[in-house]
């Protein structure tokens, strides 16, 4: 068998007969087309990161972060909204058959498949190609799940009361409450507490008794007859005069 010239038989193999060590070239030989680390490429990222934090920090300033009042953990009524990277996975939790007794399904086993799936892709397609054509089973996959992704968000978006979330979050002036007074007492003992709070704060389901508006007269009609839909008729049980006490003691809860 024809031995090549400078190799020398290993088995089945041939291998060079003088090791030279891979050293690789500097990048001065390729002008143009590289360039030092140091300052050179350093000093770009430095630039295009201060810019982008200007821009963030102008953003910040112009539109702030809305707040929310302080967290009442008695609020029953309170409607939480997760940040919109989990809108998708929110939506999910709202189905038959990923709520309730299924919960299990919808917060882990359903998410865990895709994601499994997708860490998976890059293993079960292992194709040289590097176009989305030459790939169907990693760009279907990926496609597949962009889509259910966009959809859940959207429809998470779509079916929130966004006039709701505003009211239960709205921060209202705080306001010092006698709890001793025999109108707070008629407040708790006819169970207006349930839904307006116990600083008169209101919740998800019931507006602010404070700064609210009302006349006198207006909070007994209420008391008596409800405010369709939230609050229906019947809930006050006491008499007219404590009626009248419970009536002047809301109108009178005014902010400072």
């Amino acid at each position: 068998m024809h031995r090549g010239k400078g190799m020398k038989f290993v088995g089945d193999s041939r291998i060079p007969a003088e090791r030279k060590p891979n050293i690789p070239k500097d990048y001065s030989e390729y002008p143009g087309k590289t360039e030092a680390f140091w300052p050179n490429f350093l000093l770009k990222e430095w630039l295009v990161g201060a810019v982008f934090l200007i821009g963030y920090l102008c953003l910040t300033v112009a539109h702030p972060s809305p707040l929310e009042r302080i967290a009442d953990p008695t609020d029953t009524g309170y409607i939480p909204l997760p940040d919109w990277y989990f809108l998708f996975l929110y939506q999910l939790l709202k189905y038959t058959y990923a709520s309730g007794p299924y919960n299990v399904i919808g917060a882990f086993i359903i998410p865990g498949l895709a994601f499994g799936g997708l860490l998976l892709a890059p293993f079960i397609d292992r194709g040289p190609h590097r176009r989305p054509t030459k790939r169907p089973f990693a760009t279907g996959f990926m496609l597949l799940a962009l889509a259910g992704t966009i959809f859940l968000t959207w429809e998470s978006v779509a079916t929130h009361d966004w006039e709701a979330a505003e009211q239960q979050g709205k921060i209202v002036a705080e306001v010092e409450i006698d709890k001793a007074s025999e109108g707070y007492k008629l407040y708790q003992e006819n169970g207006c507490i349930n839904c307006h709070g116990d600083t008169l704060q209101g919740g998800g389901a019931a507006p602010p008794l404070v700064d609210s508006g009302l006349s006198k007269e207006e909070i007994a009609e209420i008391a008596v007859n409800g405010k369709p839909p939230a609050m229906p008729a019947g809930l006050f049980k006491g008499s007219d005069e404590e009626l009248d006490k419970l009536a002047d003691f809301v109108a009178n809860l005014k902010s400072e």
